[in-house]
């Protein structure tokens, strides 16, 4: 039962509180009292997770799409008293302008249609990721994956426009590549490119297909079914926030 009620608060609060009841600051009452708080924040509209960052290492993240600046803004509200880090993503401009108004710290990431707060700069893991994207049409999802990696406490290499039409442009940079621990690889049209870096690097590598393409393409159906059906190895295929991410 006291490992359920540890659950209902966050990572940071829980540490907290069993510090100053280690170091006799407050009491046992006091402590379960905390532990038994709801875990979640009903704002009506939305039922929001208030311990995903203790289950999963990072708080819920926002989907902007289809969602009123006025939510976006409400939700966002209800992470920050809680959190040290909030992401909002497939943001349109409307939104991220109420969350700059509301958040000083909001910091609105255009490309990627994304908006990061963080209440302080939180030290970087070790490794690095390297997200790469085959044309500059396929920029957006990848500064998406880029971001949320970002955000998430990763270092983040950018590998831009090295789609196959033009294979030499991704030997350029493959010492780059090579060096990192993990590679998202970011492609429309046909999907080749994954196939292409996974035959180079030893690391895995995740592929991202975008809608991007035209004719048989099939509003990146195309690009899905060629990334899944790749003969090289050590491929996992996914949507552009599943690269790095989950959110509400």
């Amino acid at each position: 039962m006291f490992l359920w009620q540890l659950c209902r608060v966050t990572t940071a609060e829980a540490i907290r509180l069993l510090e100053k009841f280690r170091a006799g600051g407050v009491g046992r009452d006091q402590v379960l009292h905390s532990f038994q708080a709801a875990p979640l924040a009903d704002l009506g509209f939305a039922q929001v997770d208030t311990h995903r960052a203790l289950r999963k290492g990072f708080p819920e993240i926002i989907f902007g799409q289809g969602k009123t600046p006025s939510q976006v803004v409400k939700i966002a509200a209800k992470l920050v008293e809680r959190e040290q880090r909030v992401l909002a993503t497939r943001l349109a401009p409307e939104h991220a302008r109420a969350l700059r108004k509301r958040f000083k710290r909001a910091v609105h990431h255009e490309l990627a249609r994304c908006v990061t707060i963080e209440k302080r700069p939180l030290p970087k893991r070790e490794g690095v990721i390297a997200v790469i994207c085959a044309g500059t049409s396929d920029l957006p999802v990848a500064e998406e994956a880029a971001v949320t990696a970002e955000i998430m406490g990763n270092r983040v290499v950018r590998v831009n426009d090295v789609g196959v039409a033009g294979v030499h442009r991704l030997f350029s940079r493959l010492e780059v590549i090579q060096r990192a621990n993990v590679v998202v690889v970011v492609a429309g049209m046909e999907g080749a490119l994954p196939s292409v870096v996974s035959g180079l690097v030893d690391k895995p590598v995740i592929a991202v297909p975008t809608s991007v393409g035209f004719g048989a393409s099939f509003g990146g159906v195309a690009a899905l079914l060629g990334m899944l059906n790749s003969c090289a190895s050590g491929v996992s295929v996914v949507n552009a926030l599943c690269a790095c991410s989950g959110g509400l």
